[in-house]
């Protein structure tokens, strides 16, 4: 399978976000002309898992387009109605944000995701913070999905206001979600 055989991303929707507009980055909706760096940003948050595996490069580049494909299938599956979102700073990708705002209660952070020399600058906490600004204009709550090892995640949503959930079934996710302090429910105060 190459990249012109995955499904293409949903027309552009307007997004549940309001990005301030003194920002360096803002946000556009990805098409098919987006895939060949969506692919390199899904291989640099890989790298380090894949760096152990004594695979050959060209090996190791087949799988994680594989990889790729399947989530990118995956997501447009089970969640099509979400809004797939470019983040861009000066007209470079900078990486990609999708939320689905479709469930009953909550806005679902599908995936935020960002390449490694712009992770820890403060644009993954203010989009965030963003989505919930958004959610909260509402009245909803926002949920997400984050890899139980991923303890550096894990610490900036807690600091955002995110309470865990319990273990997702498998145990490599924990669920978490976040409510705006007027609706949140008595369990999570």
């Amino acid at each position: 399978m190459t990249l012109a055989d995955l499904t293409p991303f949903p027309p552009a929707q307007h997004a549940a976000l309001a990005v301030d507009a003194d920002r360096r980055w803002h946000c556009r909706s990805l098409g098919s002309a987006d895939l060949p760096w969506l692919l390199a940003l899904y291989a640099s948050t890989r790298e380090q898992e894949l760096l152990a595996v004594p695979w050959p490069a060209p090996l190791k580049q087949q799988f994680l387009a594989q990889q790729f494909a399947a989530q990118h299938q995956h997501y447009l599956g089970h969640y099509p109605a979400a809004h797939y979102l470019a983040i861009e700073c000066e007209g470079q990708p900078v990486g990609r944000c999708y939320l689905d705002d479709t469930g009953e209660a909550c806005d679902r952070l599908v995936d935020i995701s960002l390449f490694p020399p712009w992770r820890g600058h403060g644009i993954g906490s203010a989009l965030i913070q963003d989505l919930q600004k958004g959610a909260a204009a509402r009245g909803r709550g926002l949920a997400l999905h984050v890899m139980a090892h991923n303890l550096a995640a894990q610490r900036l949503y807690a600091r955002l206001g995110f309470i865990a959930q319990g273990a997702s079934a498998d145990d490599l996710y924990l669920p978490m979600c976040w409510y705006p302090a007027a609706d949140r429910p008595a369990a999570f105060s």
